[in-house]
């Protein structure tokens, strides 16, 4: 699994950072999902290897523009570039009406079915490799995390227990081995209870904009890596007043306090700049984080791409 990140700016794009869009990457194939989906997101991706024929979900954390913009355009461009399959969309209920809105507005009409999945009603959805839970955040409008867990893991057969079942070898077998549930003996038995797993399930929690990080401790539970906007230094925070964002010594205190082992901050205020030496800048919230995590820190930027391999070690793949 791999996230790639495509915009890191909060509200408003800087010359450096596009709005917020992330991309996780499955680990065989070309598959992915996209967590939100900002302005200008479609032409980031044709800075990358990502193809929309091959995207799988849109995860909108909530309606704020700097989180949907970019839809419209986007589907557009899977339009014309010849997709049909179907792509699910999970995001709040006013999303569909907007893009509903937009479509007759533009004369939009797409070659390939939108499937809407409202994440007002906390749904957890299955997708082919990868399983998805929504939480509840805390902001100005209703915003929500994606909990995102590998489906697929690598298994083995549990032998002794087929054997005590006495299901002989042959098709059965490579059913189960497949995760497949099957009849046997009149009863009907679980793929899953005749696997043994040879690591943990991957699991990554990438949050909306939230103002209360320990609403995500049901989340995190089993979680390798965090992704959590991070818009200020505590200072600025004061400043700025309550817009129901997060601060970076706020979401790293959460994540010490849980043992977090990854924690990857992004969604920065446009006041904060790349140059370490101007002020406010990005270094400033690196080391406020730092001063209360002790964990594996990362600060988004656009681009950047880290990979979380099957022993559940997360990497900048440059090496940051």
């Amino acid at each position: 699994m791999n996230l790639l990140f495509l915009g890191t700016s909060a509200g408003v794009p800087t010359k450096n950072r596009n709005v917020a869009g992330v991309a996780l990457r499955e680990s065989k194939g070309k598959g992915w999902y996209l967590v939100d989906c900002g302005e200008g997101i479609q032409h980031q991706v044709l800075h990358t290897k990502l193809s929309l024929n091959a995207l799988k979900t849109i995860l909108i954390t909530h309606v704020h523009g700097d989180h949907c913009y970019g839809l419209p355009g986007l589907l557009a461009s899977a339009a014309m570039n010849g997709r049909t399959e179907p792509l699910t969309i999970v995001a709040p209920a006013g999303i569909k009406a907007w893009l509903d809105a937009t479509f007759e507005a533009t004369q939009l009409s797409l070659p390939f079915a939108l499937e809407f999945v409202y994440s007002d009603d906390l749904p957890s959805v299955e997708f082919e490799n990868i399983a998805v839970a929504t939480h509840r955040l805390s902001h100005r409008a209703p915003s929500y995390a994606y909990e995102l867990t590998e489906r697929k893991v690598d298994a083995a057969l549990d032998v002794d227990k087929l054997e005590q079942k006495g299901i002989p070898r042959g098709p059965l077998w490579g059913q189960l081995k497949q995760g497949m549930d099957i009849e046997f003996a009149g009863e009907r038995l679980k793929g899953r209870d005749f696997l043994i797993s040879k690591h943990k399930p991957r699991k990554v929690v990438i949050a909306g904009d939230n103002d209360q990080p320990d609403l995500l401790s049901e989340a995190c539970a089993e979680a390798q890596v965090l992704v959590h906007e991070a818009t200020y230094t505590e200072a600025m925070a004061e400043k700025a007043g309550d817009f129901g964002h997060s601060y970076a010594k706020q979401v790293a205190t959460f994540a010490e306090s849980i043992q977090l082992p990854n924690l990857v901050l992004t969604h920065f205020s446009p006041r904060y700049q790349l140059n370490p030496h101007a002020s406010p800048s990005i270094e400033d919230i690196r080391k406020e984080a730092q001063s209360v995590y002790s964990g594996s820190l990362y600060l988004a930027r656009d681009f950047s791409e880290y990979t979380l391999d099957k022993a559940g070690h997360f990497a900048d793949i440059e090496g940051e």
